[in-house]
């Protein structure tokens, strides 16, 4: 099993790299998050995940340990391949596949292009015990923190703002006052929209 690659970045696109590791130029699928993680510097070090299939064999690219990890407790999903995978990763950063999951958050899953009711559902089902084990999360504390989220996103979505900017921002007040009331995020988040 390759277990990541470190050579010289030949090519960056939007989806794939070509990194030359001692000659061999490795192509490497990757997700949208991991294309913002990516400097634009000559060497580059990515985790991989190998996928061999009947008819290819394809190399899947992380630039964190973490997005590797999501992205394979993704595939054990009945019904969820890597392509799948890989979009939930363009659309959420692997801490938000990781809360949607703990906190319960069908809809959040829902949002992703090609995920509907019954897939979101059981995504949740099936990982949301190893989510909670793996990253020690509290069940607690998730359902309380999303709450105040939820109820913020929601009014900022009344008064105008779209979903995916305000959660930006509503994510960075949290990040840094996570005791945060509904009131106090709305007005930071007011301020920086």
């Amino acid at each position: 099993m390759i277990t990541h690659i470190q050579g010289k970045l030949v090519e960056k696109n939007l989806t794939d790299v070509v990194i030359d590791c001692n000659g061999v130029g490795y192509l490497l699928n990757i997700s949208l998050h991991t294309y913002s993680e990516i400097p634009d510097k000559e060497f580059l070090k990515l985790y991989t995940h190998l996928q061999i299939k009947e008819d290819a064999h394809t190399l899947y690219g992380f630039s964190s340990l973490i997005e590797r990890e999501v992205f394979r407790l993704l595939l054990s999903v009945s019904g969820i391949g890597a392509s799948t995978a890989r979009t939930m990763l363009s659309s959420l950063t692997p801490k938000q596949v990781i809360e949607g999951i703990a906190g319960e958050d069908v809809a959040l899953i829902q949002s992703i292009k090609g995920i509907g009711a019954k897939t979101a559902q059981r995504v949740i089902i099936d990982l949301k015990d190893k989510v909670l084990k793996i990253y020690d999360i509290d069940e607690v504390s998730v359902s309380k923190d999303n709450t105040n989220k939820d109820e913020a996103l929601s009014a900022l979505e009344v008064l105008g703002y779209l979903r995916k900017q305000a959660e930006r921002v509503v994510d960075k007040i949290l990040k840094a006052e996570p005791e945060a009331t509904v009131e106090s995020i709305i007005k930071q988040a007011l301020k920086n929209l």
